[in-house]
């Protein structure tokens, strides 16, 4: 219990770290380009559209990631058996009901967001409710609540905007140098401006991804092991990812920047095993988190 208490304290300050980070990126660049083209606006302008972007990305972002998933809220009037069990694992965790949302998908899967237990949400697909039996589907909703219970659901749904957007932003700079006029360059710094803006176009665009998959990757196994304490039967969440894992039916809601909130990957025919591929994969693999629910990879 003490290791589940650290891992909610340690999100926490993920979630800060990605704010500071990301802050930090947004008015570096706006330094290099008011310095580059000899205009202090440039670095105002920076400051002021990091800012708002923050704060976008802390108070939309599970708007955002609902939209681009073309989620319907549900509620006990049209979906009261799934209404009723979401209720009663929310109040088992001492945790407010989530709104509950519905993805027009026959793929299994299922996602969490928001910026806190008062404004979270669950989101199922139709085939998570075709294909599963009750206990296979308390897990997964168990699975999502500790998303929400151990506070990183925000970290996950705002890497959706933020690291998306320093891939962006990269692409702009570095366009911007190459393509772009440029200031008077006797003093012959306007070469290594070039290379600044050439490495942070090609290594942004990793290194957001990589911090976006190593969160997602560790979040599972805490989620997973939360949720398994909630219900008191892993074999239910173990099944549960069995059945997800195992359902080759493509997502058409899937994108890049939202596979990570997923409880299993949404891109099952894109599944590799080679180093790099594995290394850019955005959850661990499903036989490991089975294991370690039955107790075997303990």
């Amino acid at each position: 219990m003490l290791n589940l208490y650290t891992e909610r304290a340690l999100n926490i300050r993920k979630t800060w770290l990605l704010f500071i980070g990301f802050l930090g990126f947004v008015i570096g660049l706006g330094w290099f380009l008011s310095y580059y083209y000899n205009s202090p606006d440039l670095l105002f302008m920076a400051v002021i559209f990091s800012s708002v972007m923050s704060i976008i990305s802390y108070w939309f972002s599970d708007k955002v990631v609902l939209t681009m998933s073309r989620a319907k809220p549900v509620s006990l009037e049209n979906a009261a058996e799934l209404y009723r069990l979401v209720e009663n694992l929310a109040i088992t965790a001492g945790l407010p009901t989530p709104k509950i949302y519905l993805v027009p998908e026959k793929a299994p899967n299922a996602f969490a967001a928001g910026r806190d237990p008062k404004h979270s949400v669950v989101a199922v697909t139709q085939g998570l409710l075709e294909k599963l039996d009750r206990t296979e589907l308390e897990g997964v909703i168990s699975h999502e609540l500790s998303h929400i219970g151990n506070r990183d659901a925000l970290v996950g749904t705002m890497a959706v905007i933020l690291v998306g957007f320093v891939s962006i932003v990269s692409d702009i700079v570095f366009r911007s140098v190459a393509f772009g006029g440029r200031r008077d360059d006797r003093d012959g710094r306007g070469g290594l401006a070039f290379l600044v803006a050439l490495v942070l176009w090609v290594l942004a665009p990793i290194s957001a991804t990589l911090i976006r998959l190593a969160i997602s990757r560790k979040r599972e196994f805490l989620a997973d092991a939360s949720g398994a304490l909630l219900t008191r039967y892993p074999e239910g969440l173990a099944s549960a990812l069995e059945k997800i894992s195992s359902d080759r039916t493509p997502m058409r809601a899937a994108s890049s920047s939202t596979a990570h909130l997923w409880i299993d990957t949404p891109f099952k025919e894109k599944q590799a095993r080679s180093f790099w591929q594995v290394l850019f994969m955005t959850h661990p693999p499903v036989e490991e988190r089975v294991k370690r629910l039955r107790g075997r990879g303990v």
